[in-house]
């Protein structure tokens, strides 16, 4: 269990920031670029949650807020670490199984979609594009993280832009792109 006593600890005051194994990195480091950009991701899901009181998306989007904590801690704990915290295949084949039964319920699409719409969709596509975001920078980090961590992005990318278009009314409220419309 993670206890804090003091929020600041000005340890990270020379522009490095501590690992999970007591190893320090720069600040600037494409590593914590990528935490960072998940750290975004997951409080922009938050945002959203603040949109979806009492609706069914809203459990899951909750569960996501702690596998980004996971994801987090994956990316923060050095590959060479046993036994640590890490993203596991049955997560990202969770987000599979959830991403085919809302497909299921979704209308079909007759072009790309907008970001936008009801409140909720159009915060579910923020969150969905910084998710975006932290899988690229999570693939340009060396050594690069695990197979499941990456996947694990790949798929809540799609998840969130999903749930949007439920947040759409099954997709029936999507903007819907119209190419050339603005010439």
């Amino acid at each position: 269990m993670v206890k804090l006593n003091r929020i600041y600890t000005r340890t990270g005051d020379a522009g490095t920031t501590g690992l999970v194994d007591g190893s320090r990195v720069a600040k600037s480091s494409a590593l914590i670029a990528a935490i960072g950009d998940v750290d975004e991701a997951n409080s922009a899901i938050g945002v959203a949650l603040t949109t979806l009181a009492g609706d069914p998306l809203a459990a899951p989007l909750h569960r996501l807020q702690h596998d980004l904590f996971d994801l987090g801690a994956d990316l923060a704990t050095p590959p060479v670490i046993d036994g640590a915290l890490r993203i596991v295949p049955a997560q990202v084949e969770r987000l599979e199984a959830e991403i085919d039964a809302m497909t299921a319920r979704l209308t079909p699409l007759t072009s790309f979609v907008l970001p936008g719409g009801a409140p909720a969709a159009a915060a579910l596509h923020l969150a969905r594009a910084i998710t975006r975001r932290a899988e690229r920078s999570a693939v340009a980090v060396q050594p690069t993280p695990s197979a499941p961590a990456l996947a694990y992005l790949n798929r809540l990318s799609d998840w969130l832009f999903c749930a949007a278009r439920l947040a759409n009314d099954e997709g029936r409220g999507d903007v819907l792109w119209q190419p050339g419309a603005t010439r």
